[in-house]
Order: structure tokens, then C-alpha cells, then sequence
């Protein structure tokens, strides 16, 4: 008797474990014809990001099968959501975020998706990507439009790495990605890496605030109503590393540093600012530091360091 009770505590034992992997996929679906009720495997996939999330492991990845819109998603723990393989994983939203990323600790891989609001609405959505918490997150190859706030908002308490590459954020009320730290020191700091990017057509290009030192390589910050690249400190200061970059249009300075109480850094190399209302620009508190390679017709770029007193 105490074996065949034995025998049935393993068994039951060895299908709840299968049971929670079956719930706690490392690989999950989601597809224009899905359904949320299902498993979200390949061959039964959800319908939705939020659908997926739950089912999906820690670690783990959430594909498309199909072109299709996937719905906002808050997510708290460490994933990947890949919108590619030839196909197109969208989210429109109207008065909430996109993407939501509240994981504190975690590492987030966001990749190939389009998150727009509805920018023509009374409603819009407000943040493309917001990011609360996160120990990594990197934004792959992704599309974020018509916001009525930022496009990309990192506003972090303690310290992480951001990595932005391939991506454009445009047509956004607020800035096209805004960067912000409220702890001080080096553990404090928000690092942002920005590559192959494009920001047109927002508020300010590139803001980088408080506790934020970012660096930005082959990317441009085109037509916006204010500065394409912005760093504005006030409680703990900011620094920005532009190179091989592109300013042009702005309604604003090119490239603009200070106006706040902290110190706030910008260093530039080999970066070309072309009609915008101002090339390099500081004001209160604001440093620009060129290598002398930089090119601002008509205006005169900056041989060595301007600082605003």
C-alpha cells in the first residue's frame, strides 16, 4: 500500500511540474487569430502581449506568428518580445503607455514591434516605452509614433543600461526619448546607449536630465520644436557623448547644454548641425566640449569649449 501511494505522489509530483512548464513556456506565440484562453504554443497561440505574458517564463520570449496588433503590455519581469520574422508585431494605444517596463533587476529585450498612439485623437496614447524599473533593457529595430507624451520615457530611481539602436521615434508631443535619474552617484546613474537611431518631428530630439550620461553615435535628431540634443540637469548633473551625428531643422538649437542648477555636459565629435535656429547652444550651468571636427555652416562650430557662466 505505502507503494502504490508512493507511486501516486510522483506521479502527481512529476504532472504538476509539467503542468507549470506548460504554463511557464520559455518560447510563447501570439498571433491576429489567437486566443488568449489557449496555451499560446505555436500551433494554439494568444491573441495578445498581455495574454502571452502570463504564460510565458521568466527569461523567456514572446514571437508573432502573423502581422497583427497585440495590445499594451505591463511587464515585470525578464523578456524578450520579438515582433520580426518577416512579419510585423504592432501595438496602437490610446491613454495608456505602450509598454510599460516595471522589472526591477531585470533585463528586457524589446525588438521589431511598432507602438503608435493615436496621435489624431483627443486620447492619445501617452508613453511609447516607459521604463520604471529595469536592471537592462534594449529597444531592437522598433517604431514608436504619434505619442502625447515621450516617445521613449526612462525616468529610473537607481541606476541601468539602456540600449537604443535602430530606432525611430517621431511625432511625438513630449520628447523623443527622455532620459532621467533621481539617484546620485555613479550607482545612480542611467546609461543610455543610442546608435543608428532617429528622432524627428518631437519636443526636443534627445533630453538627458538628472543622474543620466548617455552616448550617441550615427543617429540624427531632425525637424523637432525644440533642441535636437538636450541635456538639462538640475539636482545631479548630466552628460551627452555625440558622434558622427546629424542636428537639423530644429526649431531650437542643434545641440543645446544647461539652464538648470547642475551641471550638464555635452562633448561633440564630428557631428553636423544644418538649419536649425541655433547650432551649439548653452545656457546657465551648460558646457560643450568639441574634438574641432564638427560642422555647423554659417554659424561657427566650436574649436575646443564653450561654458555658460
Amino acid at each position: 500500500m505505502k507503494t502504490l501511494r508512493s507511486t501516486l505522489v510522483a506521479a502527481f509530483a512529476m504532472l504538476s511540474i509539467g503542468l507549470a512548464a506548460h504554463g511557464q513556456a520559455t518560447r510563447t506565440w501570439v498571433s491576429g487569430v489567437g486566443d488568449d484562453a489557449n496555451p499560446c504554443s505555436r500551433t494554439a497561440p494568444c491573441k495578445t502581449f498581455p495574454g502571452a505574458i502570463s504564460k510565458t517564463a521568466v527569461g523567456g520570449e514572446i514571437d508573432n506568428l502573423d502581422t497583427g496588433g497585440f495590445g499594451a503590455v505591463t511587464i515585470t519581469k525578464s523578456i524578450t518580445l520579438d515582433g520580426g520574422g518577416g512579419q510585423l508585431g504592432s501595438i496602437l494605444v490610446s491613454g495608456t503607455p505602450g509598454i510599460t517596463i516595471n522589472a526591477p533587476g531585470s533585463v528586457v529585450i524589446l525588438r521589431n514591434l511598432s507602438i503608435q498612439g493615436i496621435g489624431n485623437s483627443s486620447n492619445p496614447g501617452t508613453y511609447g516605452i516607459n521604463v520604471v524599473a529595469a536592471s537592462a533593457v534594449y529597444i531592437q529595430h522598433c517604431a514608436i509614433l504619434s505619442f502625447g507624451n515621450d516617445g521613449i520615457n526612462i525616468n529610473l530611481g537607481t541606476g541601468a543600461q539602456i540600449f537604443v539602436e535602430d530606432t525611430t521615434s517621431q511625432n511625438n508631443a513630449g520628447n523623443g526619448i527622455n532620459i532621467v535619474g533621481t539617484a546620485s552617484g555613479v550607482s545612480g546613474e542611467v546609461r543610455v546607449n543610442i546608435s543608428e537611431s532617429h528622432f524627428s518631428g518631437n519636443a526636443i530630439g534627445v533630453f538627458a536630465g538628472d543622474t543620466s550620461r548617455v552616448a550617441v553615435r550615427t543617429s540624427d535628431a531632425n525637424g523637432n520644436t525644440g533642441a535636437g540634443f538636450e541635456v538639462l540637469a538640475n539636482t545631479y548633473s548630466a552628460t551627452m557623448s555625440i558622434a558622427d551625428s546629424v542636428a537639423a531643422n530644429n526649431l531650437g538649437a542643434g545641440i543645446l547644454a544647461g539652464g538648470g542648477t547642475a551641471a550638464s555636459t555635452i562633448r561633440a565629435s564630428n557631428v553636423s548641425l544644418f538649419s536649425n535656429t541655433a547650432g551649439f547652444q548653452t545656457s546657465t550651468m551648460g558646457s560643450i566640449q568639441s574634438f574641432g571636427n564638427n560642422h555647423n555652416p554659417g554659424a561657427g562650430a566650436p574649436t575646443s569649449t564653450i561654458t555658460a557662466q
